[in-house]
């Protein structure tokens, strides 16, 4: 009797996918449930159409990855369906709570209606992008049109809550800084890879340290203004620290020169105390964040105008270990930022420090597979892109969690997959999307050459001349 054919790496990968996306389901569906459960002593009534939702996101996304990527990392679309899925199971227990005690419309079935839009654009990258070397070709373009998103807000947005980072087109607002991190992320790449043996030569040494030559400063300077800029006139200060922090990760990888991270965190406190002390929203957010319990002082100090961090340290103390129960907590009293980057305290709340570990864990091991990604790449334009897009996923984390938890001063970014926002969704799945397409390249150039030459059934796609000097 003939064996049984052995999986290719590619159906053993998609297998290892499809098993994590059923878990994946009914861990959501269960979620949903039991805070129905908790809240109303009954199962949900949109039950049955959040578990065909959840399925088919699944599996239609699933089929696409097969179809389209069969070689990709099988973890890294399970875990954004997962934080997804987890971000629409606190939106439908929030909107419960919010309604009322505040009144006004559900914000869950929007966020799912994006949800399905951002795996449709995730899927529709990875069928047009065949090669992600593609890119290296539009730095520059990639670049000046980042630039334009990053400063229309300054002349174009919305003042909407002290920060301009939104801009209103046809009705509906846009956050270009969700997309900048993406595109910035492009261009670094391409812009390193032509000149990182030039940024890699060395400088002088100063108490020890041997900093960067003046003339390759350059670079850092400019994107170190950009920041500044951003910061002052749109107020933005997780966008700020999410550009500029990229830039410093990516140079360091490129040149493995620890002076370049040396003196981008110098500047980046410089510049940050600068601001910090002149700027009233963002000294505003740092006077909160020293004293989180002015707000309820007679004379409380300038530019405090919200509890909310005082309501997320009660909230995740009354969280303790193991929360109070899904569905059983009072996120609602934090008003409307439970629905942004506070959506962590409802987490800490209602699922304990065990819940905010395990949700800070699924986004720590995202960052590693695209690290790990990296380090798989056989190009270099592959490699430094995939590490550009997991440090700006963690830095956006770190920069939302950090504020949340009073480790840094607030922010605003909204915490990926999980808090509610179009542009955030749609451009952190477009992230999942080339991290996609890196890994599935690498891994048939690693087949084709376990295989040898003989035996080779995949041909890589001829890699792209390289961007021009500028």
């Amino acid at each position: 009797m003939r064996g049984l054919r052995p999986l290719t790496t590619a159906g053993a990968r998609r297998r290892t996918e499809a098993l994590l996306l059923v878990f994946v389901v009914a861990l959501t569906v269960f979620g949903h449930a039991s805070a129905g459960l908790a809240m109303n002593g009954e199962l949900p009534a949109n039950l049955t159409g959040f578990t065909i939702s959840m399925t088919l996101l699944a599996l239609v996304g699933h089929l696409g990855v097969r179809r389209f990527a069969a070689y990709a990392d099988p973890l890294v679309f399970p875990l954004a369906v997962l934080l997804s899925g987890l971000g629409l199971v606190l939106l439908h227990r929030l909107d419960q709570s919010y309604i009322a005690r505040y009144g006004g419309d559900a914000n869950a079935p929007g966020q799912l209606l994006w949800t399905v839009i951002g795996v449709a654009a995730c899927l529709a990258v990875v069928a047009l992008l065949r090669d992600h070397r593609l890119l290296q070709r539009f730095i520059y373009i990639t670049m000046a049109v980042a630039l334009v998103l990053l400063i229309a807000p300054a002349f174009f947005g919305a003042d909407t809550y002290g920060a301009k980072r939104w801009i209103i087109l046809f009705g509906f607002s846009l956050q270009p800084g969700e997309f900048v991190k993406i595109m910035i992320s492009i261009f670094f790449a391409g812009y390193l890879v032509i000149h990182r043996d030039s940024l890699a030569l060395t400088g002088r040494k100063f108490l020890g340290v041997r900093l960067p030559p003046m003339r390759q400063l350059g670079p850092i300077i400019t994107v170190w203004i950009v920041s500044l800029l951003v910061l002052v006139f749109e107020r933005d200060l997780g966008t700020s620290l999410i550009f500029f922090g990229v830039f410093v990760v990516m140079l360091y990888v490129a040149t493995e020169r620890t002076s370049w991270i040396v003196t981008g965190m110098l500047m980046a406190g410089v510049g940050a105390f600068v601001v910090g002390s002149t700027e009233p929203h963002v000294k505003g957010r740092v006077a909160a964040w020293l004293e989180p319990l002015s707000y309820y002082w007679k004379d409380r100090p300038p530019g405090v105008i919200s509890d909310q961090s005082a309501q997320a340290l009660f909230s995740f103390g009354t969280g303790g270990m193991s929360g109070t129960g899904l569905g059983m907590g009072h996120p609602e009293l934090i008003g409307f930022a439970g629905r942004s980057d506070f959506i962590l305290t409802t987490v800490g709340e209602e699922l304990g420090l065990a819940g905010v570990m395990a949700v800070l864990l699924l986004y720590a091991l995202l960052v590693q597979r695209g690290l790990r990604m990296a380090l798989g790449a056989r190009d270099p334009f592959g490699k430094l892109l995939a590490v550009g897009l997991s440090a700006a996923l963690a830095l956006q984390v770190f920069v939302v969690a950090g504020g949340v938890t009073g480790l840094i001063p607030l922010t605003g970014k909204a915490l990926p997959f999980l808090a509610k926002g179009g542009s955030s969704l749609l451009a952190n799945w477009i992230m999942i999307a080339l991290l996609l397409r890196i890994s599935d390249s690498a891994e048939r150039q690693r087949e084709a050459d376990a295989r040898g030459p003989a035996e080779t059934t995949i041909t890589p796609t001829a890699a792209p001349e390289p961007a021009a000097r500028g």
